[in-house]
């Protein structure tokens, strides 16, 4: 439901006295209308392919105003207007980044790594995946930490794991691999002694990701509905959890039809505990919980559907919806 327009108060004086500044609605510095709203949502959507549902009407208040602070803007229709004409590449990251949400964590929805880690080593080496919504770099450094230990110190050194992310503000904390403590309090001992290094002095209460597990992934800005991206190498397994829940079904059609050809044959796509693909594409077929398989085999063909699979039961068929 369309959040319920606050009461307006009178604005301030312009600067010159005579004439009011703008109408501002209360306890906000800038005036919003759903019209404003409808065009961030038709520009979001438009360069990144996020769909905003109404609910997120104040959090789209919240994160541009910043922006119109920044760029001593007056109001919504200004800045976007702004946004439009000057098509300032760096403007239009800072408005994408402003309303992308990174939520995640190490070893986030634990049921996949297990899978992961039994999955590798069966595969021709060397084995690459792709973390297709990087983030702050909690998952890719997971999925190394996985390749580490289901193929060895000598076996992982040949791997690697891309990750990607339309925010380059969080790609840049992911790059720098450095977390507060409570972020890894919930990892086993073995696995915070091998994988991280402990701050000390003025870095008490941090860690920082080891050499070692940095070394795996290598990071990039990455727009997955740009339809001109290409990528170097084909993965044997492709991470794409919780990104689905903020496109529309055409896109998310369109952005598993990307990662089609980028995948070995017998690949797994790994999804978020709240998407389901069953009804988006036939390229994928479920596997277990929110897991598929590629269904082109090693010629190219496709494989025999198998919908009866003694493990299909255990998937989401729950649609999501952004928190």
């Amino acid at each position: 439901m369309m959040a319920t327009r606050a009461t307006q108060r009178p604005a301030r004086a312009a600067p010159d006295g005579t004439e009011p500044a703008r109408s501002v609605e209360t306890g906000r510095d800038f005036e919003f209308t759903a019209a404003d709203f409808a065009r961030i949502r038709e520009l979001i959507h438009r360069g990144a392919g996020i769909s905003l549902s109404d609910h997120k009407r104040d959090m789209a208040y919240s994160r541009l105003a910043r922006r119109l602070r920044a760029r001593g803007i007056d109001t919504f229709r200004q800045y976007l207007d702004l946004l439009e004409a000057e098509n300032d590449p760096a403007e239009w990251e800072a408005f994408t980044n402003a309303l992308t949400t990174n939520l995640t964590a190490f070893f986030r929805e634990a049921h996949h790594f297990p899978i992961l880690a039994e999955f590798v080593p069966r595969r021709a080496q060397p084995v690459s995946v792709w973390c297709s919504a990087a983030s702050t770099g909690e998952e890719p450094y997971s999925i190394a930490m996985t390749l580490i230990e289901a193929l060895g110190d000598s076996g992982a050194r040949q791997a690697s794991v891309l990750a990607t992310d339309i925010d380059t503000q969080v790609l840049a904390k992911a790059e720098a691999g450095v977390y507060q403590f409570d972020q890894v309090k919930h990892l086993s001992p073995e696995r915070l002694k091998r994988f991280f290094l402990k701050g000390t002095g003025a870095h008490a209460g941090m860690v920082k990701v080891r050499p070692e597990v940095r070394a795996l992934v290598r990071f990039e800005q990455l727009n997955l509905t740009n339809r001109d991206y290409q990528l170097r190498t084909q993965f044997d397994a492709i991470f794409c959890r919780n990104v689905m829940i903020y496109f529309d079904k055409p896109t998310q059609a369109q952005v598993l039809s990307r990662f089609e050809p980028l995948m070995k044959p017998g690949g797994l796509l790994f999804a978020g505990h709240s998407e389901n693909f069953t009804y988006v594409t036939q390229a994928f077929r479920l596997r277990g919980q929110t897991v598929y398989e590629l269904t082109r085999d090693a010629g190219g063909a496709r494989a025999p559907s198998r919908a009866n699979a003694p493990d299909a039961h255990d998937a989401h068929q729950s649609s999501g919806v952004a928190a």
